[in-house]
């Protein structure tokens, strides 16, 4: 990576795309790639007359637009710190955010300034902008009354770039730390192992707060001077009417099963696409099944966190992609199954991801102790996914080692019944948990939902089911029906919420 930073190399792509479109939307060109600099100029301009100068953070938090995204774009050539936050955080929630960021500013929505300003004030944060979600607000106004010529703010490689917090369901939020190298190794190599092609047009209908949005998504269409159809959410007949106009599309499951309940999604509305990826959450194989089915196509599945972006990715070209799994850690990655002590298990044998590379995060802000906690004495960080790896390195996500459901003394890893489960005749989905036993200490629980139109199976159905492929003490002591399992912005069944839910199922 060149020492000027990650806008730099997206600077020298955008010259080299000229005024192809960057960004459509309803069909409408919203920005060129060479009305890049002028419009990324006047809004780093802003951000250092403001005081915002090469290390300072932002914290965002706004509506997915066009002007987000020049936002973001600004704050790298301007060098500094991006802090995006989830659109649907509370005021209550973003004063930790603000207090632990002690950023120079908040940009907001301007429907959410009046309740956010004073907590923006009791932080000490001394400038609140708005943008809205047409591009309205007073950080679009003033920046558009900002010279238009900006001197691009050098950076090395291990600069800051972002801080995103993580989601908070162990405790308080922590804030993972990006520097410009983790970032650009990142994109460069997904570049080349996803096939990054000329004329490639991007889907993008992810949220931007997020590092499958944000990062994965933007940052690989930037790069190869791709045109975004640039969708402000999934709204499922937006998207289908795009599908034949675009050649790549990320998403998380839930898109993909969507797509698949819509009676027109097909071949024809896939004829150019050339790769569907998929992450963020696990996606069933009866969903990679029945797209293949439907489209031709195998989704390929990939691996990552907030602290390390993207970490392993099934094939694109050489190799297969298999269902269930996640592929082999991206090149320059280092990862290995470990067991409590750090060291590596047999193949086969479930144990935790650690890793090591150019990706991995520099350490949680203001959280020293943390950080040593989390990573080993050689370097690796304890990801907390359980897993096993084949023989030939190919990984396969069990759950989160936190998941990991103790009953009786025995280990019980909730991936395993929930496969079983899905699997059954009438279920749409499932989730296992473990809640408090007075005699086993934790007691199996499987929440699901049912299928479509598909008989009803009621909980005696699903253990006789289950009873003959597991031992008894994996067996669920109770099966739930819900009509929708709880999950955040990115798709990740929240099974700290169904913990808590029914967490005096055996009380008495």
């Amino acid at each position: 990576m060149q020492d000027d930073g990650l806008y730099a190399l997206i600077a020298a792509a955008a010259r080299e795309a000229g005024g192809r479109a960057m960004l459509v939307e309803d069909g409408a060109v919203t920005l060129t790639y060479d009305a890049l600099d002028a419009a990324t100029a006047r809004i780093a301009g802003l951000l250092a007359a403001i005081g915002a100068t090469p290390g300072e953070r932002i914290v965002v938090q706004v509506p997915k637009s066009r002007e987000a995204v020049l936002l973001y774009l600004a704050a790298l050539r301007a060098g500094v710190v991006f802090v995006p936050l989830n659109s649907g955080y509370t005021p209550a929630e973003i004063a930790y955010f603000l207090e632990d960021a002690a950023p120079v500013a908040l940009v907001c929505d301007p429907a959410s300034a009046g309740a956010l300003a004073p907590v923006a004030a009791a932080a000490g944060v001394r400038h609140v902008l708005t943008l809205g979600g047409k591009g309205d607000g007073t950080l679009p106004e003033r920046a558009a009354a900002t010279d238009a010529c900006f001197a691009t703010v050098t950076r090395r490689p291990d600069d800051l770039a972002a801080i995103l917090y993580t989601s908070g369901t162990t405790g308080r939020s922590k804030g993972a730390m990006l520097s410009q190298r983790n970032l650009s190794s990142n994109a460069l190599t997904l570049k080349t192992l996803w096939g990054w092609e000329p004329g490639d047009v991007l889907l993008h209908a992810l949220p931007i707060y997020h590092v499958h949005g944000l990062f994965v998504a933007l940052h690989g269409a930037l790069l190869n001077g791709s045109t975004m159809l640039f969708h402000k959410g999934f709204d499922v007949d937006a998207v289908l009417a795009d599908l034949p106009k675009a050649s790549v599309m990320m998403g998380v499951p839930t898109f993909y099963t969507r797509l698949l309940a819509h009676p027109g999604f097909g071949r024809d509305a896939c004829a150019r696409m050339r790769l569907f990826i998929s992450g963020s959450a696990p996606l069933l194989e009866a969903t990679f099944a029945e797209f293949e089915g439907r489209t031709g196509h195998r989704i390929l599945e990939r691996y990552g966190m907030t602290e390390a972006g993207m970490i392993a990715s099934n094939p694109y070209r050489d190799g297969a992609r298999i269902a269930g799994t996640v592929g082999h850690a991206l090149p320059g990655v280092s990862l290995r199954i470990a067991d409590g002590d750090g060291r590596e298990v047999a193949r086969g044998e479930p144990g935790v991801i650690e890793i090591r590379g150019p990706n991995l995060f520099g350490g949680y802000w203001r959280n020293p102790a943390r950080t040593a906690e989390e990573h080993r004495a050689d370097g690796y960080f304890i990801t907390g996914d359980v897993a096993t790896m084949d023989t030939d390195g190919r990984v396969r996500i069990i759950g989160r080692a936190k998941d990991l459901v103790i009953s009786g003394g025995f280990n019980v890893y909730p991936k395993e019944i929930e496969l079983l489960i899905d699997a059954l005749p009438g279920i749409g989905e499932s989730a296992v948990i473990g809640v408090p036993h007075p005699d086993f200490g934790e007691g199996v629980v499987a929440v699901a939902t049912r299928a479509d139109g598909a008989d009803n199976p009621d909980e005696a159905d699903v253990i006789a089911a289950l009873a003959g492929g597991l031992a008894r003490f994996k067996l669920p002591k109770r099966v739930i029906f819900v009509d929708a399992l709880p999950r955040n912005a990115m798709g990740k069944v929240q099974k700290a919420a169904l913990r808590e839910a029914y967490g005096g199922l055996f009380a008495a």
